[in-house]
This record gives C-alpha cells, structure tokens and sequence, in this order.
C-alpha cells in the first residue's frame, strides 16, 4: 500500500485498515486521557496549577513506558508495518494501567463533555491522517487544556444557568426569612460549619453546604440540590486560593452574619503574599460587620494583631475576648473547658473531641448560637454530643492499644503546630507523626517544611516523612530542633510508612499529619 495515502486514511475513501487501527488505538488513547482529566480534575480544572504539576512530572508525561509504544504504533503507520501498531497499543496498555488515586475521578456532566470533545477530536485527526493519533496520545496532557479552551464557551453557558438557578432559590429563602451565615478561614473553617450546625440545629431547621463545597460552583450546586423553603439558616462555607474568591463569594450569597476562624500562610503560592491572604479572608468580616455581625477568632495570631470596628463578636481565651475560653484542659481523649458571655454568665462544656484547636472552634459555635437566641445551658449537651469533623483531629481506633489522630486534610503552618500540639499531650503513649509535609506555600515551602519539622521535634517520639522532597525539608528541622535522627522514617509511599509504624512495640498514637492528593 502506498505509505501516503495510507497515513491519510479516509481523505481518498474509506478504509478498513484505518478503522481498525484507529479502533486498536483507542485504549490507549483512553488510559492517557483518564490519567490527564484525573489531575485537571485534582487542580480545579485551573490551569495554572495543572500547568505546574505537569512541570512537575515531566517524567509522566514523557516516560519511556509511555513514549516507546506510540512510536512502535507510529513507525508501524508510517512505515505500513501493520503488526507494529496493534503491538505498541497492548504495550502501552499493559505498561501503564490505571492507578489506583487517594481520590478517584468522579466523572461529573463536566468531565463527560470535555471527553466527547476529546473522542470527537481523536475520530477527526484519525479521518484526516491516522499517523497523528500517537502523537495525540502522547500529547494529551497537554492537548487537554487546548481542549478544556475548546469547550470553556459552552462551561461558561452551563455554570452560568446554575448560578443563576441558585440565585433564584437563595433569593425565596431570603425573602421568606432565611439568614446566611458565611464561614471561612485559613483551617478550622469546616470544623466550625458542622459544630455550628449542631448547635443552632437546638432552635433553627439548619441547612449547610456539604463537604468541601466552598467555591461559587460547589456553593450553587449544594443550594440546587439540598435547600428547602423550610429552612431558617444557611451556613455557607467559604474557601479561597486567589485573591476575590471570598468577595466573590459574598457578592453571590449576601451573608448576614460572618465567621473567620484563622488567617495564615496557605495557599501562598496562588495568593502571592501573606497581605493578600489577609485581605481576602476579612472580605467576609467587611461584607458583615454592618448587618448582623461578625465573629472573630482572637486567638489567631494574625487576627489577634488587627482592629476592628462594626458590629463585631470576639471569641477565644484573651480578656478582649466577648466570648472568652477559659479552665481548658485538653488530653488524649476528650477536652473540658469554660466559656463566659459578655453578660458574665460562665457555662462549663465537656466534649468527645481533641485538641485546642477544635475547643477554639467550639467556643466560635457557642458564640454565634448564643448570640442567636440559644440559652448557654441548652448548648451543654449538643457540645457534648458533636462527634469528630472526618479528617480534622478526628480520633480513630486502630485496633489494640493503636490510635489514630486523622488530621489528613490539613496542610497549612497554624493547622500542623495545633495538630502536632495536641499529639505532645497523649502521654503515656509512643508519639508518631506521618506526614508528607505542606504544599501550595510558593517560595516559603521548604522553609515552612523545616519549622514544622522544628517544632515536631518537641512533640513526637518518631517522625514518618512520606515524601522524599518536602520530607527532607522536614528532616532538616528535626535535627536542627536536636531530634534523634534514628527515629526519622524518609519514605516514599504511605503504605510503607505505615509498615513502618507497626513495627514500633507499646501503645501508640499516630498522627495522619496531611495526605496530599494524587497531584502533589
């Protein structure tokens, strides 16, 4: 066959050699594919930040076990060598299976979409000429976001309609008395969404955002699909990666009353300084401060430090405080502690859950309740039955004498200093932390590894560091805190690190410090 018009398949004409070729590529072409919208996925289906995994993983995109096979296929099409190409494309399936993620794909109408887009694509360029389909798979960690351009009309259309439809119920519940209580913070946010739902769940019909749904799509589509006319509140968690996430946020939902929680240095790599962070989370204290009010986390270093005028709540454990904690004792497996009002009353609270971080939580919940019309009396056993916030300093049992502090999705300085503080307190027990360290922290990374790592050495026992380049920042600031380095695990994987742990003799409390997902 005449090599041209064999590599123009179906230009001249039908051609059953074609479709059979293009029919063997496609596996291969869809393993590539699922791998690439896995992480475009993982990153927000943001650019940027997919552009710097990619940056990162080179060796991915272009490795030998992926590169050889397309071109056994390619040389096999240019070269009408047709047993080279059925040969690369089941040798690029057995080589590169699909990985088994931390957090799967969820294949959502978005992601369905972009992978017809991308079939249609695959189809046209086999009919036009078959030898680009390996270059194609290849290239499709990159194509993708050519490809995402390609669709972004339609998204912009589609997300569009949904915020509007979420404008739309928002706007009935408002007008038939519903108030919104926005929330947000560097950590302790979603802590604080669930314990205030409990809480105010003693007089109200509260409804909240779910999960981790704190971005303006995760907000409409949690409005959409889970609020009724019968609902007096709306807790709305908000998060943030760059600067006007949390004003925009705002401008959508018009919150009567706002929570922060914290302020520090994460996601300093898309926000690009410590000020903006800064800026950005008090939007939600200056879109509040004139209505209903805002509450302030005075314990939180960098709020603690400002000034503030409006209608403003402080919480926490300093005397400037209009809800003050005070006689906390927190230990392994439980926290007690007193909360006094601005009128004096002082109500003493027993909880199931760890740490001073969840206490400072707890304080901000009692606070806002109060505030609303709940008796200080009638919170006492609510907080006594809040249960752990999953993956925030929930305390798991890992059977025997083998616990587990599941902080898994922290990953920001203050957050892992109150993690860390509150493994100091478990004595009487063996103290580890397995950590992959911090991410998304710009210039500071390996700085801010090493703290962590300095301020673990006076809180653990052992120290297990599941990722060689972060974890090597962290092992530097063991040693220079003077932490015996025959006590450091640097490991690659999770799995191994927890092998490791098991073979650690006596009782043992093992904090799950952060787990970075399949991007990182």
């Amino acid at each position: 066959m005449n090599t041209t018009v064999y590599a123009t398949t179906f230009v001249f004409g039908f051609n059953f050699w074609s479709l059979l070729w293009i029919l063997c590529l496609l596996p291969a072409g869809f393993l590539t594919y699922r791998r690439s919208i896995h992480m475009y996925q993982l990153c927000s289906y943001q650019n940027p930040s997919y552009k710097k995994y990619l940056r990162e993983n080179t060796a991915e995109s272009f490795s030998v076990k992926r590169l050889l096979p397309m071109l056994l296929a390619l040389v096999g099409i240019l070269m009408d060598i047709k047993l080279l190409i059925p040969i690369g494309a089941a040798l690029f399936v057995l080589v590169n299976p699909i990985k088994k993620g931390k957090k799967e794909l969820v294949w959502t109408d978005r992601v369905k979409r972009l992978t017809i887009t991308a079939a249609v694509i695959d189809l046209l360029l086999g009919m036009l000429s078959l030898a680009a389909l390996p270059l194609y798979i290849i290239g499709m960690p990159y194509i993708l976001m050519l490809l995402a351009k390609i669709n972004a009309p339609i998204e912009k259309r589609i997300s569009r309609w949904y915020v509007d439809d979420a404008l739309r119920i928002l706007k009935g519940n408002v007008d038939a008395g519903m108030k919104i209580i926005g929330i947000t913070g560097s950590y302790g946010k979603t802590s604080t969404k669930y314990f205030l739902k409990e809480l105010l769940s003693v007089k109200y019909n509260v409804y909240m955002t779910p999960g981790n749904y704190n971005t303006p799509l995760g907000v409409t589509r949690a409005v959409r699909e889970g609020m009724k006319p019968t609902h007096d509140l709306f807790l709305c968690e908000m998060g943030a990666r760059h600067v006007g996430d949390i004003t925009e946020l705002c401008e959508m939902v018009h919150p009567d009353m706002g929570i922060v929680t914290s302020i520090g240095p994460q996601h300093l790599e898309t926000f690009g300084s410590l000020d903006n962070i800064i800026n950005e989370k008090l939007a939600l204290y200056r879109a509040t401060k004139d209505k209903d009010g805002a509450f302030l986390n005075m314990d939180s270093p960098i709020i603690g430090g400002g000034s503030y005028d409006g209608n403003v709540t402080l919480y926490g454990s300093s005397k400037a405080c209009g809800y003050r904690g005070g006689d906390i004792k927190v230990g392994a497996f439980g926290s007690e502690f007193a909360v006094t009002t601005p009128e004096g009353e002082t109500v003493t609270f027993k909880t199931r859950l760890l740490g001073r971080a969840n206490v400072q939580n707890i304080i901000g919940a009692v606070a806002v309740a109060n505030r609303m019309g709940i008796p200080m009396k009638s919170l006492v056993p609510a907080v006594r039955a809040l249960e752990s916030v999953p993956h925030r300093l929930q305390l798991l049992s890992g059977g025997g004498d083998t616990w587990y502090i599941d902080d898994a999705y922290n990953s920001n300085p203050e957050g892992s200093k109150v993690a860390l503080e509150t493994l100091s307190m478990c004595e009487g027990m063996t103290r580890i932390v397995v950590t992959p360290g911090m991410v998304e922290l710009g210039e500071m990374e390996s700085q801010l590894n090493a703290e962590m790592g300095k301020y673990a050495a006076g809180c653990v026992d052992y120290a297990v560091l599941v990722d060689a380049k972060r974890g090597e920042d962290i092992q530097r600031g063991l040693l220079e805190g003077g932490f015996d380095s025959q006590k450091i695990c640097l490991t690659d994987t999770l799995e191994k690190g927890l092998a490791f742990t098991r073979t650690i003799p006596g009782p043992k409390m093992i904090l799950l410090l952060n787990d970075l997902p399949d991007h990182y």
